[in-house]
Formats: C-alpha cells, sequence, structure tokens
C-alpha cells in the first residue's frame, strides 16, 4: 500500500503515477530476494521537486523512488516469509464446511468464495502454505 502524507508539496500531482509505478516495481520485485512482497505499507511524507518539468520525467523519477523504497524496505528489519500457492477450489456448496475444515489444518487462509450464478457451486480462493501442500488434493478429495 502507497499511502500520501505529504502536506503542501508543489508538483506531487504531476509525479503520482511516476511513484505509483515505482512502487508496483519494487514491490513485485523486493529487495531482499526479488520475489513479490506482501503486506507492504510506504508512507511518501515529504518530497523535494525541482520546478523546471524536463526533470520530473518517467526516466528521472522512477529509478530514485525505486531505490528510495528499496532503502525504505531494507531500513524496516525485512523478514523472509513462508511461499504460500494460491489455490482456487470450484466445488459443490454442500462441501464448504468440509473446504475450510481442510484448508485450516492445513494451515491455509481463505481469501475469497464466490457463488457460481445459475450453479450450486462456489469457486473459493486460498492461500496455502507449499510446504503443507504435499497430499492436499487427496485429503481434500477425501473430505468433500
Amino acid at each position: 500500500m502507497l499511502v500520501d502524507q505529504t502536506k503542501a508539496v508543489q508538483y506531487l500531482n504531476e509525479i503520482k503515477d511516476h511513484v505509483k509505478s515505482a512502487f508496483q516495481w519494487a514491490s513485485q520485485e523486493g529487495a531482499m530476494t526479488q520475489e513479490p512482497m506482501r503486506g507492504v505499507r510506504i508512507n511518501v511524507i515529504d518530497a523535494n521537486l525541482i520546478s523546471d518539468s524536463i526533470h520530473r520525467g518517467a526516466g528521472q523519477l522512477i529509478p530514485a523512488a525505486r531505490k528510495v523504497i528499496y532503502a525504505c524496505q531494507l531500513t524496516a528489519e525485512p523478514r523472509l516469509l513462508e511461499p504460500m500457492f494460491l489455490c482456487e477450489i470450484q466445488a459443490p456448496d454442500s462441501v464448504v464446511g468440509a473446504i475450510y475444515q481442510v484448508i485450516g489444518q492445513r494451515r491455509g487462509i481463505i481469501i475469497s468464495e464466490e457463488p457460481v450464478h445459475g450453479a450450486p457451486t462456489v469457486i473459493m480462493k486460498s492461500y496455502l502454505p507449499v510446504a503443507e501442500s504435499f497430499g492436499f488434493t487427496e485429503l481434500l478429495r477425501s473430505a468433500t
């Protein structure tokens, strides 16, 4: 998440898209392992921008903002997280409880549950730790 907490910074509206691009790039390739990051918040508190608009282009701002975001990541005591799979499960409505139970047993987190229109099925998306994924499909099939 990128949060603007600045007060009265000139020309900030002109560079917002460039800073967003730098944040997206930096969060897709983190400073430690060049892997996508989760649960990150960057607060933009202040900025000093030159008045000449030719020096506020994407070529100057994106690399500079990305390096600042990397520096923020490294000074914030970063940690490596366990690798996660994004699982998408499509199943009948009657077995939703069993799916919650199996995913809970495997330390998974369900992030969305959407019913399929016109059918008695539901599509569930969850994060499942890679270490817990071995034998997951067999357990899910036997429980449902």
